[in-house]
């Protein structure tokens, strides 16, 4: 695990923003290639469902592959026939949403979106920051949130990007999630929760970019199998405070994170968890 912001570092349904240092915006690994291979596979299957760009963004998604071809050291651009902003995220494992300022605030106008964590890309598409976190308990239109949201995204600085987590649980390790499988049943499967329970992180990033104005959205997902908590120095502490965590959840945010018929079963693995010493 490189990665573990559900240690109450990160809690959910909080904003979180700290600054980022602009050497580590993006993170490459060994898993490359795979999420690579599986964006292409979803630029041709799920063309519309991946990808959305208005009309008007296209110097700024050039900027953003000008941007990342620089960071990178690359020395050669994937070849693609979907955009600027397209061929730049087969650069990297992040998705990448461009936001713009408009009258009624940050509105998505351009993303290449292939690893959704149960949202869906055409129902936010154009959409300003509000009402695409609509749905997320406590985020709505005139909530506290919302307005703290949008004050940060008018002062985020050129030379000052930032980075926040967001990390739920799912029953498989599958990168593409869209919103149809949010509330779905048996997430866990059935039996007992061993192997088959998902830590999905998402690792965001903004940044405003310095020709456009636009601000740039990066979201990479880490899965770590829940039994990795089983063999792991701080497993016991671990699954205690997301165990915590789960079970201080309201019920709208148990509902959102499609947990309501899984939050018995899985309090009960966690706390085994928690009692166990790594072996």
């Amino acid at each position: 695990m490189i990665h573990t912001p559900y240690d109450g570092s990160s809690k959910p349904f909080q904003i979180g923003l700290k600054p980022l240092d602009p050497a580590t915006w993006i993170e490459v690994d060994d898993q490359l290639e795979t999420y690579l291979a599986e964006k292409h596979r979803l630029y041709t299957e799920e063309t519309a469902n991946v990808l959305v760009a208005e009309q008007g963004t296209q110097a700024a998604q050039q900027e953003v592959l000008d941007m990342l071809v620089h960071h990178l050291g690359a020395t050669s651009v994937p070849d693609c026939d979907h955009g600027a902003l397209a061929r730049a995220a087969l650069l990297v494992q992040e998705d990448l949403v461009l936001m713009r300022h408009s009258p009624n605030g940050w509105r998505l106008v351009a993303a290449s979106l292939c690893f959704p964590s149960a949202w869906n890309l055409h129902e936010k598409f154009g959409k300003p920051m509000h009402e695409i976190h609509q749905p997320v308990p406590g985020f709505g239109e005139g909530t506290r949130n919302a307005g703290l949201i949008d004050r940060m995204f008018d002062n985020l600085r050129v030379e000052q990007p930032v980075i926040r987590w967001n990390w739920s649980l799912y029953g498989d390790a599958r990168l593409y999630h869209p919103a149809s499988d949010n509330k779905m049943k048996n997430r866990f499967g059935d039996g007992p929760i061993t192997g088959n329970v998902i830590m999905r992180l998402e690792r965001q990033t903004l940044r405003k970019l310095p020709k456009s104005g636009d601000i740039l959205f990066t979201i990479r997902i880490h899965n770590n199998p829940l039994e990795v908590l089983e063999t792991h120095a701080d497993g016991p502490a671990l699954a205690r405070s997301i165990a915590t965590q789960v079970a201080n959840l309201t019920d709208a945010e148990i509902d959102y994170k499609g947990l309501v018929g899984e939050r018995t079963r899985l309090l009960q693995r966690l706390e085994t968890l928690a009692s166990n010493s790594p072996v």
